[in-house]
């Protein structure tokens, strides 16, 4: 082996490391910024926190698009929705189940299958246009609007409030660095990892939707996983969907706001597309509260009448996880093999 591979493999390592450390921060100073601010966990998981996570695509699919590789720009987004569901909660669930309170599942996860739908069309036409561009940042912006203000209103995020554990401008300090942290590591990472792919001769498109969506899902899988391990389950969950909103309003939306994205081929991507769309209605089917009512019948026994919805919250479960994560595997053999 030459110098060169050694070199690359050093610097995914560090890129890691630098992932894991900074994801450890950014929940730090989320949660102080939340208890400054008199926000739940919920609305710092799915706007601070999914911001910074969504750091890494943003750099990304921007160099990318500049750079005049589309594919990269797209299939980074993609890939990360798909890794980020099916990778990223799958292995958190697996490690630690969570709950996961209603307004995730009623204002949340809505605006997340929409942001689908939108980049399913945006995309359908084979170019992503400038005004294409300015409606998901209108729409992002509508999205923080909403939360912010329903946040003030809910009971349930009153009662999810902390207090701060570190001065305001500490929080802030570490959000900043933390997030420019995820999105050095992510680079490194996602530089070092492409490289050696490469070599392999594996197409942009495959590379992007699994070694770089790979790559720029660490940050989320690791401030999920360090949130879900100081319970911060609002965080963890919050920060998924949040990103993954992101993703699409922000980075695909400041992206072809700053220059048309074109050139890729629409027939490449509609498969990642479905499958997209795919695992965020599978997840909503987990996450959907349910109750068994029992009713009597003609003979007096107790029979389970039907499934209602919940108003506490649903839950995300072991075996969930690992069909998330099973599915995930077949996706990723299903786009190499075919």
């Amino acid at each position: 082996m030459d110098t060169s591979f050694f070199l690359e493999t050093g610097l995914l390592i560090l890129g890691i490391v630098l992932l894991v450390v900074s994801g450890n921060y950014l929940i730090k100073g989320g949660v102080g910024l939340a208890g400054y601010f008199k926000l739940s966990s919920l609305v710092i998981g799915l706007t601070v926190v999914a911001f910074g996570t969504s750091a890494p695509e943003l750099i990304v699919s921007l160099d990318a698009a500049i750079t005049g590789h589309p594919e990269i720009a797209l299939g980074n987004v993609i890939g990360s929705n798909i890794a980020n569901i099916a990778l990223v909660l799958a292995l958190t669930v697996i490690i630690l189940p969570m709950p996961v309170a209603r307004q995730t599942i009623m204002r949340s996860w809505p605006w997340m299958f929409l942001s689908g739908i939108v980049l399913y069309f945006a995309m359908s036409d084979g170019h992503i246009g400038r005004f294409e561009g300015f409606v998901m940042i209108a729409l992002l912006v509508t999205f923080i609007l909403g939360t912010l203000r329903k946040s003030k209103k809910s009971p349930f995020m009153a009662q999810n409030i902390k207090p701060p554990k570190c001065s305001l401008w500490v929080c802030i300090l570490m959000v900043v660095l933390a997030s420019a942290g995820l999105a050095i590591g992510s680079r490194m990472l996602v530089e070092s990892a492409s490289s050696i792919a490469l070599r392999m001769g594996i197409s942009e498109r495959i590379i992007s939707i699994t070694v770089v969506a790979f790559g720029t899902s660490i940050p989320e899988l690791t401030a999920s996983i360090i949130a879900a391990a100081k319970k911060e389950s609002d965080i963890s969950v919050g920060n998924i969907i949040g990103s993954n909103i992101f993703n699409v309003f922000a980075v695909i939306g400041i992206t072809s706001g700053t220059m048309t994205i074109e050139g890729f081929s629409i027939s490449g991507f509609r498969v990642d597309l479905h499958f997209m769309l795919g695992f965020f209605l599978l997840l909503f089917i987990f996450i959907l509260p349910q109750r068994k009512l029992l009713r009597k019948d003609t003979t007096g026994q107790s029979t389970i009448l039907s499934r209602f919805k919940g108003v506490e919250g649903g839950w995300i479960s072991r075996a969930e996880g690992a069909i998330l994560f099973a599915l995930y595997i077949f996706y990723v053999y299903f786009i190499f093999k075919f």
